[in-house]
C-alpha cells in the first residue's frame, strides 16, 4: 500500500461542507503529509509550529480548516496571513477564494507594497474575512488604523524562515503583539533558525509541532524537460509530443478525476489509444488498465496522483506532467514511474506562467535544474511524418508476397501508358487516405517561446495620462467605431468589437482592461486586439465567437472597482466622432506625453530570459517599480511602488 493510500480522505477530517464541496469540484480526494498532519490540530483551535519544504501544500494545510472554522456573517477580518513577497500573497489569496467558493459572502483581499493604499482601505472598510498581506503594508495600514484586528481569530506566519531572511522579523513581531491574545497562530517555515523559535516561543501557547520530511532524489537516468504552455495550447503541445517523441508507453497525470477523462476522450479522437485511470474507476478494471499498458495493448495512460502511486510498469518511457503538481514529493513520486532499475527515462513538465513558483521549488527541493524544451514545429512535424512514412515503404518492400501487386502494376503500366513514378505517388495518396500527411503550415503553432515574451506594445489608441478634474473646453474623446482591427501577429483571426463599462474618466488604462480580460476568462494577451478608451466606456476587440460562458465571467470581472458589463458594441453614441485614426506613423509628435508602461497587462507575467518572476522586472524612468495589482474579486490592475 502506498503512503497516500494511508492518508485519510478530506472528508475524514471534520471540514465544512461548503470546502469539502470546493475540493469535490476540483477533484480532490487525500490530502498531503502536511495537510494529513496539520488540519486536525488546526480544526481542534491549537498553535501550530510546521517546519516543510516550499511545495508541500502548505497553503491548503492552513487554509482549509481555518476557513472552515470562519463566523459566517461577519465581515470583520478573521484571518491574517502573513507572506514575504507578493507573489505568495497572490498565490494564497487566490488558493482560499478557490477553497471559499461555496461560501456565501465571502471576500479575502491581499495587500501589499506598490498598490494604492485607497483601494486597499475601501475594500477593507467593506469588509473581507481573511487578509493575505506582507509584513510592510501591514503594519502601515495597522498604524493608519484602517486594519482591525480586534476580532481576529487566526493569524498565519507563511514561510517564516525567508520573511527572516528579507528583514521583516522585526515588523512580523510588532504585528503579532497588536493580535489579540485569545487569536489561533499558525507559523510555518522551512527552516527553523534560533530567531523563529524565538517568535514562536514568545507568540505561541503550547503548539503542535510537525515536520514533515519530503523525499526528493530523482533517478539520474530520468531527463527532465519543462515547456512554458498556456491552457489554450496544452492539447496541442501533447500531440505534438506524442507525434515526435519516440516512446514506448506514455504516463500522463493530470489533477483531477475529470481532467482525466476529458484529456483521455479529446486525445482519442486524435487518433490515439489511450484510456483514463482515476479513483471513481472500480478497482478490477484499474488491474485491468494497467495490465493493457503492460501487454502493450494500451500505450497512453492518462492519471490522476491518487491512483498511479506505486505504478510499475516497464514500458514507461515517458511521463509527461500535463497538470503540474501542488507539491515536489508528488512530483518525485510521479516521474518515479519511469528510469526504473536504471533504464532511461524521459520527464516533461507543462508550466503555465503563474506556476513558475512551483518549478523553482521542483527545482530547488530536487536540486537538478530542469531545462526547457522546445516544442516541435510544423517544419519538424513534417519531417518526421515524413520519415515514417518512408519507414512504412521500406518495411513493405523487404516483405514477401508482393508478387500480386507486381504484376497489377505491369498491367496499369502496359494498359494505359502510366508514368511508373506517377503511379507510385497515386499508390502512396491511396495508401494515406483522406488524412494529409503534411500539417499545414498556416496552422498556428503552440505558443512555446512566444508565451514567454512579454505583452507586445500596439496602438490601444489614446493611452497619455489625463486631468479629469477641469476639462473646461476640451472636446470629448473620438468615439470608436463599429468595426474591429485585424491583429497585428494573427491577421486571419476574425475579431468582434465589444463594449466595456469602463473608460477615461475612471481611470482606466489598457493594460488594466487586457489583465483582467486574460486572467478571468483565460485568453491570452496576443488574442485581445485594439482598445479605445472613451470617455465612459471603452472598446475592446476580441476573436469572434466568444462562447456566453466565456462573455458572463469577463461580465463579472472589475476594473477600476467597476464591473466590465461587457456586450457587442453594435451602436455608436449620438454625436459620437468615428472618423478613423491617422497611422501611427502619420501621428505629430507629442512632446508630453512619456512612454507609459502600463500598456503592458498587469497579470500574471511568462518567464523573461532569465527565468525571474514578474516581481523582479527592471525600474522605469522615473526609478519607481511597477507590478500589477491584484483586489478582492481577483482583478489585475496597475500601480506604482512607495513601499515594500
Amino acid at each position: 500500500m502506498s503512503d497516500t493510500e494511508q492518508l485519510p480522505l478530506f472528508s475524514e477530517l471534520g471540514l465544512a461542507a461548503p470546502v469539502l464541496k470546493a475540493l469535490q469540484d476540483v477533484g480532490y480526494e487525500r490530502p498531503s503529509p502536511i495537510q494529513a498532519a496539520a488540519i486536525p490540530h488546526l480544526m481542534a483551535g491549537h498553535d501550530l509550529l510546521g517546519q516543510a519544504q516550499t511545495g508541500t501544500g502548505k497553503t491548503a494545510a492552513f487554509a482549509l480548516p481555518l476557513l472552515s472554522r470562519l463566523e459566517a456573517g461577519n465581515r470583520n477580518t478573521q484571518i491574517l496571513v502573513l507572506a514575504p513577497t507578493r507573489e505568495l500573497a497572490l498565490q494564497v489569496a487566490e488558493a482560499c477564494q478557490r477553497y471559499a467558493k461555496h461560501m456565501p459572502d465571502f471576500h479575502v483581499l491581499p495587500i501589499y507594497g506598490g498598490s494604492s493604499y485607497e483601494t486597499q482601505t475601501r475594500a477593507l472598510r467593506r469588509g473581507a474575512q481573511v487578509v493575505v498581506g506582507t509584513p510592510g503594508r501591514v503594519m502601515d495600514l495597522i498604524r493608519r488604523k484602517n486594519l482591525d484586528l480586534s476580532g481576529l481569530k487566526a493569524l498565519v506566519l507563511d514561510e517564516a524562515d525567508e520573511m527572516l531572511r528579507m528583514g521583516f522579523i522585526d515588523d512580523v513581531d510588532w504585528i503579532m503583539e497588536q493580535c489579540p491574545a485569545t487569536r489561533q497562530v499558525a507559523l510555518f517555515s522551512a527552516t527553523m533558525p534560533d530567531q523563529i523559535r524565538r517568535v514562536a516561543q514568545k507568540h505561541l501557547k503550547q503548539p503542535k509541532e510537525i515536520k514533515i520530511i519530503t523525499k526528493t532524489s530523482t533517478a539520474p537516468t530520468i531527463r527532465q524537460r519543462y515547456w512554458q504552455v498556456t491552457g489554450l495550447h496544452k492539447l496541442d503541445a501533447m500531440t505534438r509530443l506524442l507525434e515526435v517523441e519516440p516512446y514506448e508507453a506514455v504516463l500522463v497525470f493530470v489533477r483531477t478525476k475529470n481532467a482525466a477523462e476529458e484529456l483521455a476522450g479529446k486525445l482519442a479522437a486524435r487518433g490515439h489509444a489511450c484510456e483514463a485511470l482515476h479513483g471513481d474507476i472500480p478497482q478490477k478494471l484499474r488491474e485491468r488498465t494497467v495490465d493493457k499498458l503492460r501487454q502493450g495493448q494500451l500505450d497512453i495512460l492518462i492519471a490522476t496522483d491518487v491512483v498511479a502511486r506505486g505504478l510499475d510498469v516497464e514500458r514507461i518511457t515517458h511521463v509527461v506532467n500535463y497538470d503540474i503538481p501542488y507539491d515536489t514529493e508528488s512530483y518525485v513520486h510521479r516521474i518515479g514511474r519511469t528510469g526504473r532499475a536504471g533504464r532511461k527515462g524521459e520527464a516533461i513538465l507543462f508550466v503555465a506562467p503563474r506556476e513558475r513558483r512551483m518549478l523553482r521549488a521542483i527545482e530547488h527541493a530536487t536540486r537538478q535544474a530542469i531545462e526547457p524544451m522546445k516544442m516541435p514545429s510544423t517544419e519538424d512535424i513534417n519531417q518526421h511524418r515524413m520519415t515514417k512514412f518512408k519507414e512504412r515503404i521500406r518495411e513493405t518492400m523487404m516483405g514477401e508476397e508482393l508478387e500480386i501487386y507486381v504484376n497489377l502494376v505491369n498491367e496499369l503500366i502496359e494498359e494505359d501508358s502510366a508514368d511508373p513514378l506517377e503511379l507510385a505517388a497515386a499508390l502512396a495518396k491511396l495508401v494515406q487516405g483522406d488524412q494529409p500527411l503534411l500539417l499545414d503550415d498556416s496552422v498556428t503553432e503552440p505558443a512555446s517561446d512566444r508565451a514567454g515574451r512579454e505583452f507586445e506594445r500596439r496602438d490601444f489608441g489614446d493611452r497619455a495620462p489625463r486631468d479629469f478634474g477641469d476639462r473646461g473646453d476640451r472636446p470629448a474623446r473620438r468615439m470608436p467605431s463599429l468595426e474591429p482591427r485585424p491583429l497585428k501577429d494573427n491577421p486571419d483571426v476574425e475579431m468582434e468589437r465589444y463594449r466595456v463599462d469602463v473608460g477615461a474618466h475612471h481611470g482606466v488604462k489598457p493594460g488594466q482592461i487586457v489583465g483582467a480580460i486574460a486572467n478571468e476568462a483565460n485568453i491570452e494577451s496576443r488574442f485581445i486586439g485594439n482598445i479605445d478608451i472613451a470617455d465612459d466606456f471603452s472598446t475592446v476587440d476580441l476573436p469572434k465567437g466568444m462562447s456566453a460562458e466565456v462573455l458572463e465571467v469577463i461580465k463579472k470581472a472589475r476594473v477600476c472597482q467597476r464591473p466590465l458589463q461587457i456586450t457587442r458594441y453594435t451602436e455608436v453614441p449620438a454625436g459620437g466622432n468615428t472618423a478613423p485614426r491617422p497611422p501611427r506613423g502619420d501621428r505629430p509628435f507629442r512632446g508630453d506625453r512619456p512612454f507609459n508602461k502600463d500598456r503592458r497587462p498587469q497579470g500574471d507575467r511568462p518567464f523573461n530570459k532569465d527565468r525571474r518572476p514578474s516581481g523582479d522586472r527592471p525600474f522605469n524612468k522615473s526609478g519607481e517599480r511597477r507590478e500589477g495589482g491584484f483586489n478582492k474579486d481577483r482583478k489585475f490592475g496597475g500601480n506604482k511602488r512607495r513601499d515594500s
